[in-house]
């Protein structure tokens, strides 16, 4: 049921070239061989290695809410990196710095971004965190601010390489293995708290859980086919359905990643290279499962990383399917599309069509640059780049940007989730990416992420309900006007104008406020706005005495903050 990952290689035998005809006859029957094998259709993506490489191999891969990724080191570890995308916002070209360490070495865990900008992590299959070991109780929160971690008090709960997902309140479900049922972590409080049993079973060892638009959350139950989900308004687990076909493989029932689709089904992919897709409901009745496309070329996924794209369809790294080895090699790569219900190979990161390990070497992360970060157990990383365009129905929108009296910013707008939860795994490892990320780019094409925080929501796929976000820019950023976006899952919004304060923001506007005027602004129009996007700038009607190189502002509007603008200057 456990059983361990271990390395497998395989033999490479060299091709015999052709040598025995004359350049003519080989020409006759080459273009013969064309005819009778028919081309395979490639998917369009592609690769590129980042130029440079991490400071040593490493796997989990968590995407911050100030959008530099957080890289654990491989295997078992307590050693973390911060990959930084360069001036250009090019992560291919990022830097690596090394972070804090944990206080426990860990493999294969629970891992959340939590609603307040930290990290939580829980358990371990392997590590001093591990099962075996008397830490098997542990879990931590990092504090990117800070670059500190915290250990939590104990759950008096097993985890090992526990699943887990964040849920709309923004606290954490966690489902221990050895332990049963579930425990609730709660992010304001560092406090846990006893969450329900499931309906079959004491636990969800090697399942795939997935976040429905109604924020159920969906599993099919080890090691069979019954299915069932779990309702936060109720805090339940319900019986749901039963999948037409085995996922789950007969050797160490492993299982792969699963998916919110755009058309709001959710998609299964199994070790046995059976596939199911689930159409639910929509309340707390079961919803109805059929069989998806077979994984071509006899490929499964046993414990395999796979990404939601920005253009909808799904990366997926797959291995041939269990047989007398658990863990095969090796590990090709197929683009799933939704659309047409079929897969398409996609070649592999440093060419060609394999790489040479187990798949569950892999891992995957959505940038919010719409590229997928990819490691494999290696200080190589990559990007690949799909093709198309964005999904339209997966794009963010900003309503209005408005001050905070600490000097951060309040973003309205809708989708700021996405429509799915990016990027996933299975129990092993969680690397979800539905949160908003700010980024400003200015007149030169240089990029700046802010920091986002306490977003109003962790839900998917959430239409035209306004969601919410506080964001802080980065320090030093330099006075200007940048085009600002919002992005979820690597899907950006429409940019808008932003302006920066030229250190003549009024936070608590009451009956008059004094600032200082810039020298080179003497023929200025004084404009104010309550709201930092692009249009809401209006000529000043207050009373504006000016006095010197400052000026007096007599507010006559109500309004309790403001900016203003030096319009001309």
């Amino acid at each position: 049921m456990f059983g361990a990952r271990t390395l497998h290689t395989i033999d490479v035998e060299d091709a015999t070239a052709i040598a025995l005809c004359g350049r003519r006859w080989l020409g006759v029957l080459l273009a013969i061989w064309g005819l009778l094998i028919p081309s395979r259709a490639m998917a369009a993506g592609t690769w590129t290695p980042l130029t440079h490489n991490a400071p040593s191999s490493v796997d989990l891969m968590l995407l911050l809410s100030d959008g530099t990724v957080m890289v654990q080191r491989s295997n078992i570890s307590s050693t973390w990196y911060r990959l930084t995308p360069d001036i250009h916002g090019s992560y291919v070209n990022g830097t690596w710095t090394t972070l804090a360490a944990m206080h426990d070495a860990r493999l294969y865990f629970s891992s959340q971004v939590l609603k307040d900008g930290r990290v939580f992590v829980a358990g371990g299959e392997y590590g001093s965190a591990g099962i075996h070991s008397p830490n098997s109780k542990t879990a931590e929160v990092y504090d990117p601010l800070a670059n500190v971690w915290t250990s939590l008090p104990s759950s008096g709960k097993d985890f090992y390489d526990s699943v887990s997902k964040v849920l709309p309140n923004g606290n954490v479900l966690v489902a221990p293995v050895y332990s049963g049922g579930t425990v609730i972590f709660n992010y304001n409080s560092n406090t846990w708290t006893n969450g329900p049993d499931f309906v079959r079973g004491t636990y969800q060892d090697e399942a795939s859980w997935v976040k429905l638009p109604d924020d159920s959350i969906l599993t099919i139950d080890p090691f069979g086919t019954n299915s069932e989900r779990y309702i936060p308004s109720s805090n339940t687990w319900v019986n749901d359905g039963v999948v037409p076909v085995s996922l789950y493989d007969r050797f160490l029932s492993e299982l792969g990643a699963a998916f919110l689709l755009p058309s709001g089904n959710a998609f299964f992919l199994g070790s046995t290279g059976h596939t199911a897709l689930y159409t639910p409901t929509g309340t707390t009745g079961p919803g109805s499962w059929t069989a998806g496309p077979t994984i071509p070329n006899g490929q499964g996924t046993p414990d395999a990383a796979a990404a939601m794209m920005v253009n909808g369809k799904i990366l997926c790294a797959v291995s041939p399917t269990p047989t007398t080895n658990n863990f095969p090699s090796p590990t090709s790569f197929y683009e799933y599309d939704p659309v047409s219900n079929a897969f398409t190979q996609a070649n592999a990161p440093a060419g060609g069509t394999t790489v040479n390990h187990p798949s569950y070497w892999t891992v995957m992360l959505d940038l919010p640059d719409g590229t997928v970060l990819y490691s494999e157990f290696s200080s190589q990383l990559y990007v690949y780049h799909p093709d198309g365009s964005p999904l339209a129905a997966g794009q963010p929108t900003i309503t209005s940007i408005t001050p905070n009296a600490d000097g951060s910013y309040h973003l309205t707008g809708t989708l700021l989730n996405g429509i799915s939860e990016g990027a996933a795994y299975g129990d092993d490892w969680q690397m979800n990416s539905n949160y908003p990320i700010v980024r400003l780019t200015d007149a030169a094409g240089n990029v700046h992420y802010a920091r986002t925080f306490n977003w109003s929501s962790t839900s998917v796929m959430t239409g035209n309900t306004p969601e919410t976000t506080e964001f802080r820019l980065p320090p030093g950023l330099a006075v200007g006007t940048y085009s600002l976006v919002v992005v979820a899952n690597g899907n950006s919004s429409v940019p808008v104008s932003f302006y920066t304060p030229e250190a003549l923001q009024i936070t608590q506007l009451n009956d008059q406020a004094i600032l200082s005027w810039p020298s080179s602004a003497t023929n200025a129009v004084l404009e104010i706005a309550t709201d930092l996007v692009a249009g809401d700038w209006t000529a000043d009607t207050d009373t504006v005495n000016i006095v010197g190189n400052s000026f007096v502002v007599t507010n006559s509007s109500g309004i309790d903050h403001a900016f203003f603008r030096l319009h001309g200057h």
